[in-house]
């Protein structure tokens, strides 16, 4: 009866028959006659794979499906959590928000893809979108993610502002420029003169000739704002023969402004007049530094003097956890004084970042990476081309330069106002070149248009121009939000969409209100007005038990405008 059973079994597994053995029938029984042996069947051997034993009786393991995996802290997850589906979400970077249809948590930010993830090969965002739909402020929770992890974010200009407020809470430091408020020296070496000193040897020198090459070009900056046109090649020889005299004659800690710069043309140094050719001759020397000198005399005595005339009133700290330029008292119509103080600020800015990895190879310093951020990038682009230059540099360069950067606009037609074919030529390439390209809602006409350069498929262009919808007419007279606040579709490359719906927190809303001026008293008033009425239920209900007088007290009032003193 043994040899049936075990015939069955793969090879090795003949014991199996020995186990059964004396199972069926008592020994002390009658035993039958045995019949007549069946000849054996041929034994065979079956393959072992990695799911165990082939063949019948095996025991092959058959294929399960990988369990879902979840992420979360174990203050969101301490028991189950509630989906039931997964997605491909990924999950590097700062916490976004949720996928607008799986739930599921969606993290990411420039920087983090590009170093870590590896989902892109150039550290930058652009962001298009209507405008109040939420775009500074998915931008602004980039940026204090970002902070938290130790990148620097770099607002070089504030227009509005909509990240001072931000940049104070994280403990950086808010420079504010403007006619009254501060100004910026433009022939200040600032950190990069301070960390050429510091470093020294050929590491400093070259450090230094670096920034004598970024005070001349932010003076010839200056000046072709002024002018309305380029400065001659000569002219800027002539620049930059000044600006090595006065750097050779200036004692160290203090740096020179640009009235010294005009006595040193009026002086006339040899190494200047070599420089213009004047054989000896003054009246050759005026001739050819005159144009120069007028131009000079028109920003101390003009729109621009008050804001780069005169010492720095603020240098950018290298230790800062962030950095915000504020330029936001700047009029709308003063077109030159907003693009010489962005020239200005980015200057400045990227000379900082210039320095901090100066000082990171020297060995002298931690290796620090920084995000930069341009909102609003249609006014500035308009303001000056030098902008646009300087801008498409940084869309090619920013690997190199340890910085990612996104830059936040309304649409894709804002380039087209930009007065030359070559400037609108470079600014339509600041979306081709873009790593991350983030759509809020816009018109299905202008997907259509971004369709063509960064590939959408139909569905993706009809769910983002669902958001750039109207809100609903409120019949009860509240506050009814667009459809499309807060939900935005991340593209990267060839990929599909990601849409996301942001949802932001409570500091979040206080700290980045674009609406500031149109809601800041009345929301006082209403929060003043809650404090009191909570504080008079209190004293009722401690009257009641006999426990106070009959009369509140009172109590001073310093938030916002209703300062002075209330019940």
């Amino acid at each position: 009866m043994s040899t049936p059973l075990g015939a069955g079994w793969p090879a090795g597994h003949a014991g199996a028959s020995t186990a059964l053995t004396g199972l069926v029938g008592d020994p002390d029984d009658e035993a039958p006659k045995p019949a007549k042996a069946a000849p054996p069947k041929p034994r065979r051997d079956f393959p072992v794979s990695a799911r165990g034993w082939d063949g019948p009786g095996g025991g092959k393991v058959g294929y399960l499906d990988a369990p879902t995996m979840w992420r979360a802290t174990t203050v969101q997850a301490c028991g189950l959590w509630p989906f039931s589906a997964g997605s491909g979400a990924p999950m590097s970077g700062v916490p976004l928000g949720q996928h607008l249809f799986t739930g599921a948590t969606v993290c990411g930010d420039p920087i983090s893809w590009f170093t870590r993830a590896k989902y892109i090969s150039n550290p930058s965002l652009f962001m298009l979108g209507m405008p109040g739909l939420g775009k500074s402020t998915l931008i602004n929770r980039m940026a204090v993610g970002l902070a938290a992890t130790g990148v620097v974010p770099l607002v070089l200009g504030d227009l509005k502002p909509d990240y001072a407020d931000t940049v104070r809470a994280l403990g950086g430091q808010v420079i504010s420029i403007g006619r009254g408020v501060g100004g910026i020296n433009v022939l200040d070496p600032g950190a990069m003169g301070l960390a050429a000193e510091r470093i020294g040897g050929k590491a400093g020198q070259a450090l230094a000739a670096e920034t004598h090459g970024r005070v001349l070009n932010m003076v010839a900056a200056l000046l072709t704002i002024v002018r309305g046109r380029a400065l001659d090649d000569h002219e800027q020889a002539v620049l930059s023969a000044c600006l090595r005299h006065l750097r050779e004659r200036t004692p160290n800690g203090r740096a020179p402004i640009l009235p010294d710069l005009l006595r040193v043309l009026e002086e006339g140094p040899d190494r200047v007049r070599a420089v213009t050719l004047d054989r000896g001759q003054e009246t050759r020397y005026r001739d050819a530094v005159d144009p120069l000198h007028r131009s000079l005399l028109g920003i101390l005595d003009g729109a621009l003097g008050d804001t780069f005339g005169s010492s720095t009133s603020t240098r950018i700290n290298l230790d800062a956890p962030a950095v915000c330029i504020d330029i936001s008292r700047i009029g709308e119509s003063d077109t030159q004084l907003t693009a010489a103080a962005m020239l200005a600020a980015w200057s400045d800015g990227l000379g900082t970042v210039a320095a901090a990895h100066a000082m990171a190879d020297a060995g002298m310093a931690p290796r620090r990476w920084f995000f930069t951020i341009l909102d609003e990038l249609w006014r500035p682009l308009r303001a000056a081309s030098g902008i646009v230059d300087r801008i498409d540099a940084l869309t090619r360069l920013n690997r190199s330069l340890g910085l990612g950067d996104a830059k936040i606009t309304h649409t894709l037609k804002d380039a087209e106002a930009l007065g030359t074919d070559a400037d609108r030529a470079k600014a339509r390439g600041f979306v081709e070149r873009a790593g991350i390209v983030a759509c809020a809602g816009l018109p299905a006409a202008e997907m259509t248009d971004l369709g063509r350069v960064i590939g959408l498929s139909r569905r993706e262009i009809e769910l983002v121009s669902s958001w750039s919808s109207p809100p609903g007419w409120a019949s009860s007279g509240s506050n009814e939000e667009p459809p499309g606040r807060g939900r935005f579709l991340i593209k990267v490359g060839g990929r599909p969409g990601i849409p996301i719906r942001v949802s932001i927190t409570d500091t979040e809303r206080r700290l980045h209100d674009t609406n500031l001026r149109w809601v800041q008293n009345g929301f006082a008033e209403q929060q003043a007005a809650e404090r009191a009425a909570a504080r008079q239920a209190a004293f009722e209900a401690e009257a009641e038990l006999g426990n106070l007088s009959t009369q509140p007290e009172y109590a001073q009032v310093t938030e916002g405008p209703s300062r002075g003193w209330e019940a």
